[in-house]
């Protein structure tokens, strides 16, 4: 697939080799910036949200989880795509999150290459 350097997506998880794995699957194809906390998403949010098209959080983390880091992030830049990424079964908490449009879609882990970037790139035409 050809190289879509344009189109950056930030990824958070509060594991390393998440992150890693993330990054080794998509970096070819996108500009990809991950954060080990959603602390410091919010702090990469602040640095490049005029670049970021798309955010993929992880679920369950320590200090605010995924719905709560894109609820705090949205609130400032809704106008980014946000998706859950996760290991754990869908909840009442991701359902809600759906229903409300506050992210458009969960991806379960381990994740597929394809449907991400089917997602990513369904994000990209919405904004064309």
């Amino acid at each position: 697939m050809a190289s879509n350097k344009n189109i950056t997506i930030l990824y958070v998880d509060d594991e390393d080799i998440n992150l890693f794995l993330f990054k080794a699957n998509f970096q070819s194809k996108f500009n990809i910036i991950t954060s080990l906390s959603a602390t410091k998403a919010l702090e990469e949010l602040e640095n490049h949200h005029d670049e970021i098209i798309v955010v993929i959080s992880d679920m369950r983390m320590p200090v605010m989880n995924g719905i709560e880091f894109i609820e705090k992030a949205k609130e400032k830049y809704n106008n980014i795509f946000y998706y859950i990424l996760t290991g754990f079964d869908y909840n009442e908490e991701i359902e809600n999150a759906l229903k409300t449009n506050l992210i458009q879609k969960f991806f379960t882990k381990p994740f597929n290459v394809e449907e991400i970037e089917k997602a990513i790139f369904e994000a990209v035409k919405k904004l064309k």
